[in-house]
């Protein structure tokens, strides 16, 4: 009599939250490479002078926003508009309850550190000295950690590959120890404010957290993104008051002001792509238009107790970058679906399909120049000349991400 073993069950997989497309969407390629290359162009603008104060930030107190101030909360609305296609994704392919929430904490986990490391690279080095390397030397080593543990190559074998993953964390563990911040040098790695990277690591979090939690329903959606904006007021009147737990429940409001532009984006995302919804694209158009507006209005009211500011993260310039967003995005769904001017999309793809990469290559040619003690000519950083140069520079940066991805240089969270 032959011994036979029982099948081990398979886990359980998830159902599905929304009906969407496979593949890729064409729109939203475009808005994320757009956005991409916009924000190369304006983090490069930074140090050009003489030009109008619509080409750089708004002070914290202006009660206003430049079409600078929107970019951040572009990459955040495109982050939201990607959640629902990657939860589906993994759903596909068989994900359990708990192999998802581990595939989402390591990518929030992932940003939230390169975020951690690239704002104590740039503010946090108040005396050079103090450190053991060059803090451009640092950071280049830190940019080839990242490389080794997220990095899209092929490894000789599985263990091959682990043993190289683990040494990208190893080094990243050092550079973390060697690191000496402050005005005295001894200051190790600090959050500060997170850095770009790590507020969209949390943003994300959040925004696939409730995601789930809404289980795909726009309308409760809607109700999370009100509860942030909630959220974020309690946290102006009451949060100076607070203490102990309640200082610490009420403290986390600008989390919640950059997750209720993901949800805008998760929001955008279903009024498009949700095939359950039987709906014409014009019919598609008129909910987005009318979620604009709702946006638009609630922005302007809120206006009056909490002044636009991106550097507050106030609840009124959350809601009109949203707005815009959607706006924004409609006019590619128009451009691209029923215009059929698409063409163009293929100039900004590489971006599109490398984001990190592309986000992260000026920092590494930032950190050689300043390593090597070179700067642009002074004539490239004034007027109206810098801004062409910045435009300039942006579009090579795509092209080299172009040929960076053709030789399968990736990153992949």
């Amino acid at each position: 009599m032959i011994a036979t073993t029982a099948a081990l069950p398979r886990p359980a997989v998830l159902p599905k939250l929304n009906t969407l497309p496979t593949g890729r969407v064409l729109p939203i390629d475009a808005f994320r490479g757009l956005t991409f290359l916009v924000m190369v162009w304006v983090n490069e603008m930074h140090g050009v002078s003489g030009i109008s104060p619509w080409w750089k930030h708004m002070p914290a107190d202006a009660d206003a926003m430049s079409f600078v101030d929107a970019v951040f909360p572009a990459f955040l609305f495109i982050v939201g508009m990607s959640i629902p296609f990657a939860i589906h994704a993994r759903i596909a392919k068989g994900d359990g309850w708990w192999t998802l929430q581990g595939h989402i904490a390591w990518r929030a986990l992932a940003l939230v550190v390169m975020g951690v490391f690239m704002v104590n690279a740039e503010e946090g080095v108040v005396n050079p000295a103090a450190m053991p390397w060059p803090v451009e030397a640092w950071s280049l080593l830190f940019y080839a950690s990242v490389g080794l543990v997220w990095g899209v190559y092929r490894a000789p074998s599985p263990a091959a590959d682990r043993a190289l993953r683990g040494v990208g964390v190893g080094l990243m563990l050092l550079l973390a120890g060697l690191y000496r911040g402050g005005p005295d040098g001894t200051q190790g790695l600090t959050p500060q404010w997170w850095g770009i990277l790590g507020l969209i690591g949390w943003a994300y979090l959040i925004g696939c957290m409730m995601y789930q939690l809404a289980r795909g329903r726009v309308w409760a959606l809607w109700l999370m993104l009100a509860a942030c904006t909630a959220y974020y007021a309690g946290h102006a009147s009451l949060g100076a008051d607070a203490h102990g737990i309640g200082a610490v429940l009420l403290s986390q409001d600008a989390h919640a002001a950059h997750t209720s532009i993901v949800l805008a984006g998760v929001i955008c995302a279903l009024i498009y792509h949700e095939q359950d919804l039987l709906l014409s694209l014009p019919q598609r158009h008129l909910r987005a238009i009318a979620a604009a507006l709702a946006m638009l209005i609630a922005g302007l009211w809120l206006r009056q107790w909490f002044p636009i500011s991106k550097i507050y993260a106030t609840p009124s310039w959350c809601l009109l970058s949203a707005s815009a967003c959607i706006g924004i995005y409609a006019l590619l769904q128009w451009c691209i679906t029923q215009a059929g001017f698409s063409g163009w999309v293929a100039w900004v793809e590489p971006a599109a399909n490398n984001p990190l990469v592309t986000y992260l290559l000026p920092f590494v040619v930032a950190a050689v120049m300043g390593w090597a003690g070179w700067s642009w000519p002074s004539a490239l950083r004034q007027g109206a000349a810098g801004i062409l140069f910045c435009a300039l520079y942006a579009a090579l940066v795509l092209w080299l991400v172009a040929r960076l991805t053709r030789w399968n240089v990736k990153l992949r969270l």
